[in-house]
């Protein structure tokens, strides 16, 4: 009797289990995420630069370089006076003169100085195609290059005139860097000589890239005094290849502390309008 109430009983509670489960649904299974972290790439390297006016130095470290030479007889006078004062120089010669006067290329280097390509014949290269640019640096490579049996290495275009396009593709296909300035004695002029070397004391300090001509006798006459003044001073003239290789970083700027509130503005007479400058003539280099 109490096996035969069992039996009865059984589908009953079959059935109650069943729907028990099925409005208690066990949570479905979730996909574990990812916690891996995908690797930073490097910070793209910025491009070492290739226009130098000067360069950030620590140390009384200068260049002072010569355009336009060689010249017969001022370029020995004035390899004589680098030699007496120790200090190192960087010419940057137009092919003319150099393919005329290797000899004297052949000295500049052997006594330490650096020879840079200044154009075949002294042209506004920033006015020009490419493909007279193009000859101009390449004549005047081959000129240096058979006078001192190595290609510069660095190019200084006439008057500073150059524009951004022709700096990054000169310096793809011959491997130059552009060196301009950032103190010019307008020895050009032919000031004289006092002028030419107040000019350079006064404008010069340390990562300075110093410009002057070796073609113009008032300024060899000013390079005694200079190179005195400049040794008093503390500076030490390098080439500018060396003077590059010794740039460190500049130094951060300081971040700026949150200011007081700032006061009303006062009221002033504005300051008459003066009308600019008239043109200069053709600039050095």
């Amino acid at each position: 009797m109490f096996v035969r109430r069992l039996l009865a009983l059984l589908p009953v509670s079959l059935f109650l289990l069943q729907t028990i489960s099925a409005q208690d649904p066990k949570p479905p299974l979730t996909e574990r995420p990812n916690l891996t972290v995908a690797p930073k790439s490097p910070p793209t390297p910025t491009p070492p630069p290739i226009t130098f006016n000067s360069v950030h130095v620590d140390g009384p470290y200068i260049a002072l370089t010569f355009d336009d030479g060689p010249n017969a007889t001022l370029t020995p006078k004035l390899l004589d006076l680098l030699a007496a004062h120790h200090l190192k120089a960087t010419f940057f010669v137009v092919g003319q003169n150099a393919a005329d006067h290797p000899d004297i290329l052949k000295r500049a280097v052997r006594e330490g100085h650096e020879i840079g390509n200044h154009s075949w014949s002294h042209p506004n290269l920033g006015k020009m195609s490419d493909e007279a640019v193009r000859r101009e640096l390449q004549k005047t490579d081959d000129a240096i290059t058979a006078a001192i049996g190595k290609r510069p290495t660095l190019m200084r275009p006439p008057y500073g005139s150059i524009t951004t396009r022709q700096k990054n593709w000169i310096h793809q296909e011959f491997g130059y860097r552009i060196i301009i300035w950032d103190v010019d004695p307008l020895d050009w002029k032919r000031p004289g000589p006092s002028v030419v070397t107040s000019r350079i004391l006064k404008e010069t300090h340390a990562g300075s890239i110093v410009l002057s001509h070796d073609i113009h006798p008032p300024t060899i006459e000013a390079m005694p005094a200079t190179f005195d003044q400049l040794e008093k001073k503390g500076f030490k003239s390098v080439t500018v290849t060396e003077l590059i290789a010794m740039a460190t970083p500049l130094p951060p700027k300081p971040v700026a502390s949150p200011s007081a509130p700032r006061a009303e503005p006062v009221a002033t007479t504005p300051a008459p309008v003066r009308p600019p400058p008239a043109p200069t003539n053709t600039p050095g280099g």
